[in-house]
Formats: structure tokens, sequence, C-alpha cells
């Protein structure tokens, strides 16, 4: 399993030794605001941590945790999977980050690395993000990443902003 790295964090695929971390974030209501609109239960991280498990074994690929080098500590997770968890789709990008490390660039920087993992070493012809359409720390860093607005569709059981940048448009972007 792919592990990714960043100036200040390491992206190593989801599993149990990361579930009590992962119960902490999901558990936060400000966290979970614009992706569920609730805090998640243990088993619901539970069962998260089993999905992902899943999804590495059959594609190679799924959410990451974000250890922060600094502290050892799980301050977030990310992923590329088939938008919408289903393999007839494109491939999507999303994270979550702890209310303490908001506002940092640590979102920015780790979404940067997985689009490089996408489009470099899967070869996507395309990579899509959904949020919230309240969700302007999201939408942001999509931006960042130089994705555009696309529409709003009906994902995850809500209502999102879809955002999307082809590999094309993403070499031109790189130094």
């Amino acid at each position: 399993m792919t592990i990714l790295h960043t100036p200040r964090l390491r992206l190593e695929p989801l599993n149990d030794e990361h579930l009590d971390a992962l119960f902490a974030l999901n558990s936060d209501p400000e966290v979970m605001r614009y992706i569920t609109g609730r805090p998640d239960t243990r088993e619901d991280s539970a069962d998260m941590v089993a999905r992902v498990k899943a999804r590495w074994a059959e594609f190679g690929f799924s959410w990451w945790a974000f250890i922060e080098l600094a502290t050892g500590e799980l301050i977030g997770c990310g992923c590329i999977q088939h938008l919408g968890r289903d393999a007839a789709n494109p491939l999507e990008i999303g994270w979550r980050l702890r209310r303490d490390r908001w506002h940092q660039g640590l979102a920015s920087e780790a979404a940067q690395r997985m689009a490089a993992f996408a489009f470099e070493d899967l070869a996507a012809p395309l990579l899509c993000a959904v949020c919230h359409p309240a969700n302007s720390a999201s939408s942001t860093v999509m931006q960042r990443l130089g994705m555009e607005y696309k529409t709003e569709q009906r994902w995850y059981e809500m209502d999102c902003s879809v955002y999307e940048i082809t590999r094309e448009a993403w070499r031109a972007r790189q130094p």
C-alpha cells in the first residue's frame, strides 16, 4: 500500500491502528458539519475503516491517515476514491482535518500530494471533488488545486458543489 509524503505530513493507508484518532476526528460536530451533518459514532468510524481496508485491497488506493511529522499524531485524513464509492464513476479527492489544524495550509498540502498520486501514479484523466455549497474552506482548497466549479449535484445524500480538473490542466500548473 502506498505511503505518501509532504513537507509536514506522512499519508499512510488508514487502518485499525488509526481507529481511536479517527473516531476523535469524526465525532467532532464541526468537522462533520458539511460532511454528514452529524458526528460519527465509534461504530461509524469502525465501519469506515473496514470499508477503506477493503478498497485498498480492491483498488490499491482509498483513504490515508494524515500523520503530522512534528507530533506523530493523526491530524486528518483524505482520499482518492471513486465518486459515490462506485467504480463506474471518475476519481474523487477529499479530506478532513482536526479543528486545531484548520487554516494552516495542511489540507492544501495533503490534497496537492494526493492529486499528484491520482494523476501521476494512477494516470487518472479527471479528478473530481464535492463539497457542501456553504463549505468555503473546502472549495478554497479545490480552487488552489486548480479545480474549476462545474455544477451542483446530489452526492452522498446532499446537494453538493462539484469541482473538476483534468490531467492536462493539472500538468500545465506544475512547475
